[in-house]
């Protein structure tokens, strides 16, 4: 069984305690279900800030459901991806900031380390990394003089982490693949991908823009042996038919994209994707949405995508409107919801077992309740059958 390390810090002292980690069959009291089941459930406040940072949201503008900027500090907050460390700790890519690249100059583009704890339903943060180009790798000019990233910079959308410890993102802005060493310090140029122009690169070098705005690599899935990365956009390029997505096999040994591709097939043009990672060389997990919350939120799924030729076909995996819940955690009914606006990350823990984050796109989004910003949860569902995934994705 594996467990989580929390580290308490008293003083100068630390304290370390360990938590069975929810998920694990152990937890689930290695009970089979008929139907995805809810086996564990955490949140981290939507007020969760950086403690001693840097002041940030001086931009943002509307709806601040209750909180007042410029924040004294920068928030942890809009996860749009995430990778197990396999010991219970895992690295979630915070979003680009306040929703677009004018509001988020003052947001440090960052890799939070958090641990969630479902006995407690708290989410521990300990710490992070902020992303930045010292070797001046990025070939226009940045936001900040000191090469730190931001929100105005970058759009930071998925991630994957590979055996040296590095991290290779997908961003929205170009749409561009980035890499950074495991203290956050890029390591390459950004590999742009040939024929895909989003309209904030497009600005910036007078090309015509072939994708909408945040439309870039939602996901971004590695092989199980680490060679290749896939990454699929959010959105449909120009000339494409409506509601298929591109998903693009790039060489990491080789640093350049193979050429092949694949397409995925939206359920409706208007929705999008969240993520996608890898169960083994051919499978995906894709989570597909539309973009209502609360009351209005209707289609949040997981599939399981499989290569089939150039496409891939899906097969619904969970329903996250519709997860059973018999065991009331959270203080829920009997069936959970899961409706939020934007759902970005999931992560495989175990063959029967994973795990869903929301992008809480603070302090906007209002999928709990329609007066208070959503806090970031974390969920465990247990599922009634085997993914069977590679080893080698499991850590």
């Amino acid at each position: 069984m594996r467990k989580i390390v929390r580290n308490v810090l008293a003083g100068t002292g630390v304290l370390a305690l360990t938590l069975p980690l929810a998920g694990t069959a152990s937890y689930a009291g290695g009970h089979q279900v008929t139907k995805p089941t809810l086996t564990g459930w955490a949140a981290l406040p939507a007020g969760t800030f950086v403690p001693g940072s840097e002041q940030s949201g001086a931009l943002a503008t509307g709806n601040l459901n209750g909180f007042t900027v410029p924040f004294a500090d920068q928030p942890i907050q809009g996860f749009s991806g995430i990778v197990d460390n396999g010991d219970g700790t895992f690295d979630v890519l915070s979003d680009n900031g306040y929703g677009n690249q004018a509001n988020s100059g003052d947001f440090l583009l960052r890799v939070q380390k958090l641990a969630p704890v479902p006995r407690t339903q708290q989410v521990d943060v300990l710490g992070g990394i902020n992303l930045t180009d010292p070797g001046q790798l990025v070939p226009w000019a940045l936001t900040r003089t000191d090469r730190v990233l931001t929100g105005a910079d970058f759009d930071p959308e998925s991630i994957q982490k590979g055996a040296d410890g590095s991290y290779w993102i997908g961003d929205e802005f170009g749409p561009y693949l980035l890499h950074f060493d495991r203290a956050g310090r890029m390591l390459d140029a950004p590999v742009a991908l040939d024929g895909v122009i989003a309209p904030e690169t497009a600005a910036r070098t007078g090309v015509t823009a072939t994708a909408r705005s945040s439309k870039g690599f939602e996901g971004l899935a590695q092989s199980p042996d680490g060679r290749y990365l896939y990454g699929l956009l959010e959105g449909t390029v120009a000339g494409d038919p409506a509601g298929e997505l591109r998903l693009n096999e790039f060489d990491v040994r080789a640093k350049k994209y193979t050429g092949k591709r694949w397409t995925y097939q939206l359920d409706n043009p208007d929705f999008a994707i969240g993520d996608a990672i890898a169960v083994d060389k051919n499978r995906f997990l894709v989570i597909e949405r539309d973009n209502g919350q609360g009351a209005t939120a209707v289609v949040k799924k997981i599939y399981l995508a499989e290569k089939r030729g150039t496409q891939l076909r899906k097969t619904l995996l969970v329903d996250l409107m519709n997860i059973a819940n018999p065991r009331r955690i959270g203080g829920f009914g009997p069936t959970f919801t899961f409706p939020f606006q934007t759902i970005e990350d999931v992560v495989i823990l175990d063959d029967r077992t994973i795990a869903v984050l929301n992008d809480n796109n603070f302090p906007f989004s209002t999928g709990r309740s329609a007066t208070a910003a959503d806090n970031n949860e974390w969920i465990t569902i247990a599922l009634p059958k085997s993914l069977n995934a590679d080893k080698r994705l499991l850590k």
